[in-house]
């Protein structure tokens, strides 16, 4: 099993379509036998999912993420735990033990409604509330 984290200074990046690195860890037998960072090569939002999937992850870990990115990750059959912040390594730790809760509508809370294929990434959600930042 391959797990994706959107990453940035050992955090879990709270804006899934900006995202320039992900932390990569490979399990087997419910233990961590690899870890690995890597960049994103200036793909954004629509081009992430496939990035996810020739990199031939199973879950991805992340905090807000946009209707259409959700829809994505969907269809590339790839797991989807959105809503999270802290370190990267602990919301591992916590998916590996069965702990890391599955957020049903990881999308940041703007008190409007989002278009199709919006992320929260195209207005930096600084001025909203987003999360826990």
């Amino acid at each position: 099993m391959r797990i994706a984290v959107t990453y940035e200074n050992g955090q879990i990046f709270q804006h899934f379509g900006r995202t320039e690195q992900f932390k990569l860890y490979d399990v087997a037998d419910g233990k961590i036998i690899n870890e690995q960072v890597v960049g994103t090569y200036g793909a954004g939002h629509g081009a992430l999912a496939g990035f996810l999937k020739n990199a031939q992850v199973d879950v991805l870990i992340c905090g807000g993420i946009g209707g259409g990115a959700q829809m994505a990750m969907q269809e590339a059959g790839i797991a989807l735990y959105g809503g999270n912040t802290g370190s990267a390594d602990d919301a591992v730790s916590a998916f590996l033990t069965q702990t890391l809760e599955q957020n049903s509508n990881p999308t940041c809370d703007h008190h409007h409604e989002h278009g199709e294929g919006h992320s929260c990434g195209d207005h930096g959600c600084g001025s909203h509330s987003c999360g826990n930042h």
